[in-house]
């Protein structure tokens, strides 16, 4: 009685097999003749869905960095008999910005012959820099000048002014620049690539530009404000 069982066991096994074979067959060619009959998602839908769902992210960061200046400033007066100096330690820190509202249809275009689809990427913009006020380290030498006038705090407000600038100019030097576009590029390019596969489309590929490249103009685009507003904001956190 348990053999025969266990033979009509594996009879129903290797027949329940055989049904979900054929049936698989069944709906992959359902689904492929669909496919042909009413047209399957093209890649430019899918790149212009995927542009749509990244201009709704406003804007992409994809690079942050931390930097530390350090400026003194000194004043001397009659002849250098008196004297006062101060020395500032600012760090900040510096995003790198996408703007993808930019990004507009005429900046995506598809290759059906390469298989290729061509991103033209707004510029990096550096927003910052956001200074650390609690990390900053001012120190002094106490003169006699700064004991009769207020020439501490004089220099303080330049060292200040100095050190924001300072700030930008370290986030706007190659190296960071450099980096900062290779990681927008690839998170652009991902962006679009991942959509695409899920699509059906493995074998597409996105290249993703900046309008500047192979050109002398690689300066990023500053959206920094004045040291008094950086400084404001930092103490208002």
């Amino acid at each position: 009685m348990e053999q025969g069982q266990s033979r009509l066991n594996k009879t129903l096994a290797t027949a329940a097999v055989i049904v979900a074979l054929v049936l698989g067959l069944f709906f992959g060619s359902a689904i492929d003749i669909g496919r042909r009959l009413f047209g399957g998602p093209n890649p430019e839908t899918v790149a212009s869905s995927a542009l749509q769902s990244m201009r709704a992210q406003n804007r992409l960061v994809p690079f942050v960095a931390r930097y530390v200046s350090v400026v003194s400033s000194r004043q001397e007066r009659l002849g250098g008999l008196v004297s006062s100096e101060r020395t500032l330690i600012l760090p900040g820190d510096v995003r790198y910005e996408l703007d993808l509202a930019k990004l507009g249809p005429e900046d995506v275009q598809w290759d059906a012959g390469k298989s290729t689809l061509s991103v033209t990427l707004p510029e990096i913009e550096i927003a910052g820099p956001e200074v650390d006020l609690g990390a900053a380290r001012e120190y002094g030498e106490n003169g006699v000048l700064s004991v009769i006038t207020d020439a501490d705090r004089a220099l303080d407000r330049n060292n200040r002014a100095r050190a924001v600038a300072d700030l930008r100019k370290q986030a706007g030097s190659p190296v960071p620049m450099r980096l900062a576009r290779e990681a927008g590029r690839q998170a652009v390019e991902r962006s679009f690539a991942l959509p695409l596969q899920a699509a059906g489309f493995d074998n597409a590929k996105v290249v993703a530009r900046y309008p500047t490249e192979g050109s002398a103009v690689t300066e990023p685009l500053d959206r920094s404000r004045s040291y008094n507003d950086v400084l404001d904001e930092a103490r208002s956190n």
